[in-house]
């Protein structure tokens, strides 16, 4: 038999353990308001970069996207110069653009030795005096046309080498940025195309006429001959009407070309044939 001893009045009792309520979603809100506020603020703080960085940003991709462009454009030209040792260039910058315009053009390629040493003789004098000594750029002349330029772009001062870099790779506009190209490309092609190589590829894709290019087309045009039969007079017109083939006509020569080749046919006859003597067998 048990004895139950009752408790002193005195004796504390022990306290229930405290149970807190579930939170309500009206009671859990205020809480996760000012969490969900300040991440998104942390989050706006991080991601958004001042402007000048952002343009930063940019600036330098677009440079890495051209620095790739122009190196492939560098490596394809490269690729090219040491093809045309042995094939002949399918266009050129201006043939291109006038057959992408719709225009009809007259191009017929002819070997070297199927041009006339008079033609040879006239494009050389009329064009470039030094080919047969320089390494494919005239720094004299270029500087002297730099000097004698009123806006500071070269006027003239382009070696037959050059003009033939110019027409194969790059545009017809004159600017700084095409001499800072044309300059070791030219310099390049020169390493790896003979001088023999380099005038008849000119000589194949000069413009001599409205959409006529090279020499064989344009003595066909021009004279109604090959251009393997063109006479020292011929010959003189049609090189004098480099530098302008959209107007002159040396089939039908104003007075200003009949002096011009005039003059050219002179300095043929003093110059005698050393003037293509490293271009001819």
């Amino acid at each position: 038999m048990s004895i139950e001893h009752p408790r002193a009045a005195d004796e504390p009792t022990a306290a229930p353990a405290y149970v807190a309520p579930p939170l309500t979603p009206d009671a859990a809100a205020p809480r996760a308001a000012p969490v969900a506020a300040a991440a998104a603020s942390n989050s706006h703080k991080l991601g958004e970069r001042p402007l000048w960085r952002r343009l930063f940003g940019l600036a330098g991709r677009a440079l890495r996207v051209l620095a790739i462009v122009f190196g492939l454009w560098l490596f394809a030209v490269l690729i090219a110069i040491m093809l045309y040792t042995r094939l002949d260039p399918p266009f050129t910058m201006l043939t291109a653009a006038a057959k992408l315009s719709g225009r009809t053009v007259q191009q017929v390629w002819v070997p070297l030795d199927q041009i006339s040493p008079a033609l040879i003789r006239a494009v050389i004098l009329s064009e470039d005096t030094g080919f047969c000594r320089h390494l494919g750029v005239s720094l004299g002349e270029i500087e002297k046309a730099m000097e004698q330029s009123k806006d500071g772009i070269p006027r003239g001062a382009s070696t037959i080498s050059m003009q033939l870099t110019k027409n194969l790779f790059l545009w017809p506009q004159r600017s700084y940025v095409r001499k800072a190209l044309e300059i070791p490309l030219t310099l390049a092609m020169e390493q790896v195309l003979s001088k023999r190589r380099i005038l008849e590829i000119y000589l194949n894709v000069a413009q001599l006429g409205p959409n006529v290019f090279g020499a064989e087309a344009a003595a066909r045009y021009h004279f109604k001959k090959p251009a393997s039969r063109l006479v020292e007079q011929e010959a003189a017109l049609m090189a004098a009407t480099l530098p302008a083939p959209g107007t002159r006509r040396p089939g039908r020569p104003s007075a200003m070309l009949t002096r011009l080749g005039h003059n050219l046919e002179t300095r043929m006859r003093i110059a005698g044939g050393r003037a293509e003597a490293c271009v001819l067998d």
